[in-house]
């Protein structure tokens, strides 16, 4: 399978098989997964996609502190999803210092095969239709994949910022 025939899906019902593979092959790795929409339990699979879809815009937030973020699966040409990302419309203060605009993954099975930095320059088009101008994206200091990643997508590092746990977090600028 080819990296570059992959695409971006809006989540449905239609993937529930596909989406439930992606979902356990994370689970079986011991992994945190990423981004972090991806942790819920689908076996309720219709509350989880209305979960999704519960903040995408600024009328649906119920909590001050949340920014809307629009969930996308990224399929292969067979279907299958081999990676998830979370485009965040904007940033907070949290997002500013350590989340950035764009949270993704790959499925362990499927990585070092190029699907991340497809992914990546995908997400990149989400924003660019949000309107935004330049958009943040980190990853936790020695992830050297995910660094390279948004490097190869035109990632600036500005800073690293150190979270209440001691995790360093890289944070690097892409103008779009």
């Amino acid at each position: 399978m080819t990296p570059g025939s992959a695409r971006l899906v809006k989540p449905s019902t239609d993937y529930r098989r596909q989406y439930v593979s992606f979902y356990e092959d994370w689970r079986k790795s011991g992994e945190d997964i990423v981004p972090w929409v991806v942790e819920r339990d689908p076996a309720d699979f219709g509350a989880m996609i209305d979960f999704l879809y519960a903040q995408d815009s600024e009328e649906k937030l119920t909590d001050a502190n949340w920014v809307p973020h629009s969930t996308y699966w990224l399929v292969d040409e067979r279907e299958d999803i081999v990676g998830a990302v979370n485009v965040r419309h904007r940033l907070n203060a949290k997002l500013l210092n350590s989340g950035g605009h764009i949270g993704y993954g790959i499925r362990p099975s499927e990585r070092r095969k190029g699907y991340a930095t497809v992914l990546l320059a995908l997400a990149l088009d989400k924003t660019r239709e949000l309107g935004l101008d330049k958009v943040l994206v980190v990853c936790d200091k020695g992830n050297i994949g995910s660094e390279r990643t948004i490097v190869k997508n035109g990632g600036q590092l500005e800073s690293e910022y150190t979270e209440d746990d001691g995790n360093v977090v890289r944070r690097f600028w892409i103008g779009l």
